[in-house]
């Protein structure tokens, strides 16, 4: 969802009901004790946060939220004799699938005890929360609370002693002067560098132990929540309530729209967190959900993909897909959006009322073969988003591949994985997951038939024998120790580039004026193929009012966006400035950078930039802009800003005066993967030939094209899908544990790297040298063959500025 000022309030009234929210008048310090926590013999782990091994994989289960949405009264949604029937509905349909987890959201508490914790509302829980507790770990499963970060006004005032820490009071607690600490700004922020305040957490955080409580939603959570300028900053609370709640094991997942910028410090403390705004579409009693809501996940999780894992996820919000009445979504898109929250191993919450589950809601819910994939815990990751027709896949530890194709179009459409594009050599077996069906072998890809609008298909992919699989630096196969990163300008993008020749026929000579290789822009018309709309988009063309090539896409709902991925330096948003329109949130590579205002009080601006960014690292970026309010957001084009790898770029050829014409490139000249116009390829040494960084195209060859321009594109090969990991200590290593018969490292080499060192299963194999005088792309520099089976590959970094990581290829036997 957008959090606007409908559903705010909502939430807002539910939330002033959390952790340290109320104080009864007339409490005493004395009113309240609790039983000796129950400690289990978790530690925060290596992985992640305060669950341990339990979030090892992705859980599975229910939360009460999107019932509270619908309802239109949150609070009656989780009341004792909710909660026992959801409890018992899962019990009955789901938990013998792996769905476990019941989550009360907020709401839950009335009062706070004498010192400071929260007390569970006598009018919701009569007979106490504990029965309702008891009841849900009598049905096998675990229970989940919420909490905000910071401390209460009310709190602060009254002075409260800290439970088990006499000498603290919650008084003392708060940063001088009082600073938000919340969204909604119902709390104050809590001064962590003073030892009370981890005392005050823990206080709660054992309280919730003592209860048997398994899992706590932990709201609000900035950088993020609508918020990542740093002026709310709950980092220290998640720190906090990560060490208070390790010693009891208990699941620590954060909401809301996390920024991705501080996404290593959310998998160092938590055990998820939620990645984009609430899913419901906050129109009570009509639906739970929008397909919109669930389409511009998509472009959210191409960012976030790689940092899932065990230990960690990336949490999309409730699975509303149980009821076709209420879900708001069409049969399609149910699935699609089951296969979605499947293939990202994303927590698999539903939202539904679990005793009014319709059989097509049960059926996407229980198939142990989507579930499996789930459980599997491999995030899957793009080929493009370029496209509204997407494939997604990941490689699984027994070498077989998830697939998943998306229609996101407006049309029915026939989609194609080949197993190229996966990093696969050799045929393979298909599987449809959802249909439990074999659909035979394939030599190399597949095409569906027909995935409808909003649909897909879900396939398992399995190499046959003798194939090869290419394992890029950032799949969660490969292990790293040391410091290590990813890109940070390291990288080296494939790219292409126009060789721009005027066709003439005269008696002038022709001629490629020579230049210093600069920058050139690009500018993209705002119906480019490669410009992905999610939401509501349409196209208005012939408008007459100024707009570059006449047009515009326009769109009218909050939360619908544009994304556009490209090699280069520096962006604009160009569009319309109107008092119809409003903010546009502007993200690069996943990160907020500005919120810019479309809105003009008079008159109409047309072709204005509203945003633009250079000195960008020349490599693979991507801009994304989110309507934020206004009626309209336009989009009418984008100038993306390249460095220049041709020298010259344009040319002439006189037919009547016909002579080769050559160019300098700005790479090495191995890394010069063709030249093709049109689609189709110039023959090397014939069409054109290669000196050093001169390319020649041959006169023979120009005298074929016709008068006008033509444009002869260079393509220039870069690292394995545009990205390397590296490192800059020695002693750092690489990792990759497969099953097969034969390994080899591809990567790249350079000025700036020296010699590393290459181990199989424990034993030393060769020192291979990674020096050269130019940046190169994709160089073979380790193979060996092995006996069949399991095998542990190792690289170590011996010496050089740095070491860079690029691909695995392994072959399997069978």
């Amino acid at each position: 969802m957008t959090r606007s000022v409908r559903n705010r309030g909502l939430r807002r009234v539910l939330v002033g009901l959390a952790v340290a929210g109320l104080l009864p008048a007339g409490l005493t310090a004395t009113s309240s004790a609790v039983p000796v926590p129950r400690e289990t013999t978790a530690t925060v782990s290596a992985t992640g946060g305060p669950a341990g091994e339990k979030a090892l994989k992705p859980y599975m289960g229910w939360s009460s939220y999107s019932m509270q949405v619908y309802s239109g009264n949150g609070q009656s949604w989780i009341s004792a004799d909710r909660l026992k029937a959801q409890s018992d509905a899962m019990h009955e349909k789901l938990q013998p699938y792996g769905y476990d987890y019941i989550n009360i959201d907020a709401g839950w508490n009335g009062d706070v005890d004498g010192y400071g914790r929260p007390v569970p509302s006598t009018t919701l829980y009569p007979d106490g929360l504990q029965a309702v507790i008891d009841h849900i770990h009598g049905n096998g499963q675990k229970i989940g609370l919420y909490g905000i970060p910071g401390i209460s006004k009310s709190l602060i005032d009254a002075n409260l002693p800290v439970y088990g820490a006499p000498e603290c009071r919650t008084g003392d607690l708060p940063v001088q002067p009082l600073t938000k600490a919340d969204y909604w700004g119902i709390g104050f922020k809590i001064d962590f560098s003073k030892p009370c305040a981890q005392k005050y957490i823990d206080s709660i955080a054992d309280l919730y132990g003592a209860w048997g409580i398994d899992f706590l939603k932990f709201d609000s959570v900035t950088p993020g929540s609508g918020i990542s300028d740093l002026s709310l900053d709950a980092r220290d609370d998640v720190k906090a309530w990560s060490q208070a709640l390790a010693k009891h094991g208990i699941w620590l997942e954060l909401s809301w729209a996390l920024d991705i910028n501080y996404a290593d410090y959310w998998k160092q403390y938590a055990n998820g967190w939620r990645i984009d705004w609430d899913v419901e579409c906050y129109c009570p009693g009509q639906a739970l959900t929008t397909w919109q809501n669930v389409a511009r996940l998509f472009p959210k999780l191409a960012d976030w993909w790689r940092h899932a894992g065990p230990g960690g996820w990336n949490d999309l919000d409730s699975l509303n897909v149980g009821n076709g009445q209420m879900d708001g979504l069409t049969r399609d898109e149910r699935r699609t959006a089951a296969t979605l929250w499947a293939v990202s191993a994303a927590p698999m919450f539903i939202g539904n009322d679990m005793t009014n589950l319709d059989s097509y809601g049960l059926e996407l819910l229980t198939n142990r073969e989507v579930i499996a994939v789930n459980q599997a815990g491999r995030p899957a990751q793009p080929l493009s988003t370029k496209t509204n027709r997407q494939v997604w896949f990941s490689l699984n530890a027994d070498n077989t591949y998830t697939v998943a194709l998306f229609n996101l179009g407006q049309t029915d459409a026939d989609m194609t994985v080949n197993w190229a594009d996966l990093g696969l050599d050799g045929a393979a077996q298909v599987r449809d997951l959802w249909a439990h069906k074999d659909l035979g072998q394939f030599a190399s890809g597949f095409t569906a038939k027909d995935v409808p609008v909003h649909g897909v298909r879900l396939l398992k992919v399995t190499p046959q024998k003798n194939s090869g699989i290419k394992v890029n630096d950032d799949d969660l196969r490969v292990t790293y120790h040391g410091a290590w990163q990813r890109n940070a300008n390291r990288e080296v993008p494939a790219v292409s580039e126009p060789l721009t020749v005027a066709m003439t026929d005269s008696s002038a000579k022709s001629s490629a004026t020579t230049s210093d290789i600069g920058t050139r822009t690009i500018e993209l018309n705002n119906d480019n193929s490669q410009i992905v709309y999610t939401g509501s988009w349409s196209r208005s063309t012939g408008r007459g009012l100024g707009d570059y090539q006449d047009d515009v896409q326009y769109t009218e709902t909050n939360g619908d966006s544009f994304s556009y991925s490209f090699v280069g330096t520096g962006v604009d948003y160009v569009t319309e400035k109107h008092n119809s329109q409003g903010d546009v949130e502007i993200y690069i590579d996943g990160q907020l950078k500005e919120t810019v205002s479309t809105y003009q009080a008079d008159g109409r601006g047309a072709q204005q930039v509203v945003y633009s960014i250079s000195d960008l690292p020349n490599g693979t970026h991507t801009i994304r802009g989110v309507k934020k309010s206004g009626q309209f957001m336009l989009l009418d084009k984008l100038n993306v800003r390249q460095q220049s790898l041709l020298n010259p770029d344009t040319a002439t050829f006189d037919k009547n005066a016909p002579a080769d014409v050559s160019v300098q490139i700005g790479r090495d000249p191995g890394e010069l993967a063709g030249i093709s116009k049109a689609g189709q390829d110039l023959v090397k040494g014939t069409d054109y030939t290669v000196d050093g960084n001169v390319v020649t195209i041959k006169a023979a060859y120009l005298a074929t094209q016709p008068v006008g321009s033509s444009a002869l594109d260079f393509r220039f090969r870069g690292d394995y899908r545009d990205d390397v990991h590296f490192a800059t200590a020695n002693g750092a290593a690489v990792e990759f544990a497969f099953q097969g018969n034969g390994v080899q490292w591809i990567t790249a080499l350079g000025p700036d790297q020296g010699e590393a060192d290459v181990y199989l299963d424990g034993k030393l194999v060769q020192r291979v040298n990674l020096h050269n005088d130019a940046r190169v792309t994709a160089q073979q520099v380790f193979t060996t063959s092995a006996k069949n089976g399991a095998h542990t590959l190792r690289i170590v970094k011996v010496s050089g500025e740095v070491l860079r990581n690029d691909t695995i290829r392994y072959t399997i036997a069978k």
